[in-house]
């Protein structure tokens, strides 16, 4: 009974399971449970977080991966992804406990579908290439098609030429509204950028949500006091991460061997963990 209730529903919490059996006249404790389940490989672990998909969603993913799965290294070394990141000063992160079995941590019953973004206190745009970093600066106002168009106008072409991009090099932003106005479109034509065609809900599959967790694990273990500390320490931790970071994270290897044959082979379905919510940066205190 307990290990089917628990395939069946994976979200099912050990009190849970206690209530039950009283309720059908077998008292026992949580330990008891925990032992019992061990043997069928089953443990309680924390849900993954995965890009929400819907089948339309799942569909574009397939048909980018299939495009660009047997891309050359070059191509993606010519690449400038960008994305925006919230930080919260306070807060926790909250999870989700499942019971699974190994292996299974992507399947739909063991993961918490998200969408960006999940509250905080400053907002970040930035950018990177293969070579290094780009440009990152705090949004401080709520965010529309014009303020967007003004820091592509800012700092996309400053980090292209800092970064010493090649001409004809291709820049990534995700589809969120601002991005995909018919006023940014324009102004993106205008100035003679190639746009990378992106997929819907698929931070999963952009690089440099590697370098926004590995940013905010450094600001939390800086542990600012106060938002301006918060921005100031971001912008540091930024300007540190070394361009073999940004090589690696944006390599051949990770877009055409790895990431997107595996997008293929899982038909479109979410391939790593994504953490819409952002970390803390507070919650590395002891």
């Amino acid at each position: 009974m307990i290990t089917r209730t628990v395939s069946k529903n994976p979200r099912t919490t050990l009190g849970d399971l206690v209530n039950d059996l009283q309720r059908a006249g077998t008292k026992v404790t949580k330990a008891t449970i925990s032992n019992t389940l061990r043997p069928q490989v089953l443990k309680s672990c924390s849900a993954r977080r995965v890009p929400l998909l819907k089948p339309v969603h799942v569909q574009a993913r397939l048909k980018f991966a299939r495009e660009h799965s047997d891309d050359p290294e070059e191509d993606w070394e010519n690449v400038i992804w960008s994305d925006e990141t919230k930080i919260e000063l306070f807060g926790k992160n909250s999870t989700g406990c499942v019971w699974r079995r190994k292996n299974a941590e992507l399947h739909p019953k063991n993961t918490i579908p998200t969408v960006k973004h999940g509250g905080g206190n400053i907002m970040l745009w930035g950018c990177f290439s293969a070579k290094g970093p780009g440009r990152l600066i705090r949004v401080k106002e709520r965010m529309n098609g014009a303020m967007y168009r003004e820091i592509l106008s800012d700092n996309l072409l400053p980090s292209a030429r800092a970064l010493k991009i090649k001409r004809g090099w291709v820049f990534q932003h995700d589809n969120d509204p601002k991005h995909t106005a018919r006023a940014t479109k324009e102004w993106l034509r205008k100035k003679h950028f190639k746009v990378l065609e992106w997929p819907s809900q698929s931070p999963d599959l952009n690089p440099i949500e590697n370098l926004w967790r590995e940013l905010k694990v450094c600001v939390a273990q800086r542990q600012p006091q106060n938002i301006t500390a918060l921005e100031e320490i971001c912008m540091e931790e930024w300007a540190k991460i070394p361009a073999t970071s940004c090589f690696v994270y944006d390599s051949w290897s990770f877009h055409s061997t790895t990431l997107y044959h595996t997008v293929v082979n899982l038909e479109g379905k979410a391939v790593v963990e994504y953490s819409a919510s952002v970390v803390s940066a507070k919650s590395f205190r002891a």
